[in-house]
């Protein structure tokens, strides 16, 4: 349908050259998870439109940026973002730039010299043990999708992975005989997370379940099915979970990651070395300062064993 005379057509920007760039430095030399791929690409490219009000993209705009542009936006930011957002788009644009300087684009990184805002350091939330307990045991195993939810569930708290990590897991990366499953974590990095007996009877009847329904478990095909067949999404898992914590009666707010730090107070607590629960998180470091140490899975299963309410 043709514009009504004088109605003004917005022309469509080309994909700006060194984002894309930069995308590709995220993805293979960095081995970014596409969520931060997605967030410091959306960082960069607001950052350009609110210098220009989308009227100018590409080499031209990022060869003019100045440290008192960058600082200028931030300012723009503080009254309706978080301390931590501001931080995350800082760190994104530092990392642009930063990319830029060393493909020879720019002479200077223009955010090199400017400081985050510090966050209020937050103690991550946690269910006590009978929290958790209490909702795992409230998940009753009706049908098909009831298995599942109490398979996703038993997982969760039983191996702390992130809930990224769960729905991306499949077939083979399951085996129930030796209780272990392989995760593919942030940066690309394989680990080996341990299952508690619970939950492998709930993934055991999880799967006999699909069986009989003509859904058998394939070595490449989701662990995890949504009620079409498909591989469920991360909002998939936090619905399922909100749905159970109604039905238990659990006010508090409560996420997927609850769960995973749930996970590691109840380990820490129960006397659980911190490199040990480090190395079940997937976690690179627990400080700035401490070294990631590696542990074998043999060590991994024994302090599991001593330490998780449900080993």
């Amino acid at each position: 349908m043709a514009k009504e005379r004088g109605e003004s057509v917005k022309e469509e920007q080309p994909p700006d050259p060194w984002v894309e760039e930069f995308r590709g430095h995220l993805r293979f030399e960095l081995n970014a998870s596409e969520h931060t791929i997605r967030n410091y690409l959306r960082d960069v490219e607001r950052f350009g439109e609110w210098l220009t009000k989308g009227k100018e993209t590409g080499p031209a705009l990022w060869r003019k940026v100045e440290m008192g542009d960058i600082r200028g936006y931030l300012a723009h930011l503080h009254p309706t973002h978080r301390k931590s957002s501001i931080a995350r788009t800082l760190s994104a644009i530092k990392a642009y730039f930063r990319f830029l300087v060393r493909q020879a684009h720019t002479g200077s990184n223009p955010a090199d010299l400017l400081s985050a805002p510090k966050a209020p350091k937050k103690l991550p939330e946690f269910m006590s043990v009978d929290e958790v307990l209490h909702l795992l045991d409230s998940v009753k195993v009706e049908g098909l999708l009831g298995a599942r939810d109490k398979a996703i569930l038993e997982t969760l708290y039983a191996t702390g992975v992130r809930v990224s990590e769960l729905v991306a897991l499949s077939g083979k990366d399951i085996e129930l005989t030796t209780g272990v499953a392989r995760v593919l974590g942030k940066g690309k990095s394989e680990r080996e997370v341990v299952l508690t007996g619970p939950a492998i009877d709930a993934l055991e009847s999880y799967f006999t379940l699909r069986l009989e329904a003509g859904k058998p478990l394939e070595n490449k095909g989701p662990l995890f099915l949504n009620a079409r067949g498909g591989r469920l999404t991360d909002r998939s898992v936090r619905r399922i979970l909100d749905q159970w914590l109604t039905r238990a009666a659990i006010a508090k707010k409560v996420s997927p990651h609850t769960l995973r730090h749930s996970f590691a107070t109840h380990l820490l607590a129960g006397g659980a070395d911190l490199r040990g629960i480090q190395e079940l998180l997937g976690h690179k470091s627990l400080s700035t300062t401490q070294k990631y140490t590696h542990l074998g899975i043999e060590r991994l299963m024994e302090v599991y064993d001593k330490a998780h309410p449900r080993a």
